[in-house]
Order: C-alpha cells, then structure tokens, then sequence
C-alpha cells in the first residue's frame, strides 16, 4: 500500500523528498537513491528469482527420457512436493501452538 504523501530525508543531502516507498525513488535535490539498502536487497531478490530450482529439490525431468521413465519421475515429483507440502504444514501448526 502506498501513502500517497510520505516523505524521505535523504541520506546523501539531508533534504526532503517525496517517497513512493520504492526501491529506485530518488531525491528531488540530489537525484541519488534515497533508499541504496532496498536497491541493493531489490537487485538480490532479482537475481535469486532468475537461478534455476535446484535439482537436489526436485528431480529432473528430461524430454528424452521415455514414457515410463517420465512417468515414474513425475510420482517421485509429486512425493516430494507432498513431503515439503506436509513439512510446511507442520512448521506452521508447531509455530501457532508456541504463539
């Protein structure tokens, strides 16, 4: 949610801009970044969510594997995603119970 007058002292002019709470907002004075932390956080966010899944998470399914192979990768998929389906469960039913 967006306030549509919030304000940010930047750090490099200490003068006061408009803030959009946005990672690339820049100061109206001096035009450098008023949040260089939430850039940098935004570029790292960007670059973990262009990285493949890993294939230790979940098994491989190759084109040129046959249908039968195919086949029983997807069942072992499936245990998998139902394996960390039900440990995220779990987690979150411990954490409500601890409060």
């Amino acid at each position: 949610m967006r306030t549509p007058f919030a304000s940010k002292k930047c750090p490099h002019c200490s003068q006061w801009s408009a803030w959009q709470q946005q990672p690339d907002d820049r100061c109206a004075h001096c035009q450098q970044l008023l949040d260089p932390q939430a850039q940098r956080r935004a570029q790292e966010q960007e670059a973990l969510a262009r990285q493949p899944v890993s294939s230790f998470m979940l098994i491989e399914i190759k084109p040129t594997d046959g249908a039968g192979v195919r086949f029983l990768k997807y069942l072992v998929r499936g245990g998998q995603l139902a394996f960390a389906a039900i440990m995220a469960f779990l987690l979150w039913f411990v954490t409500i119970l601890a409060g």
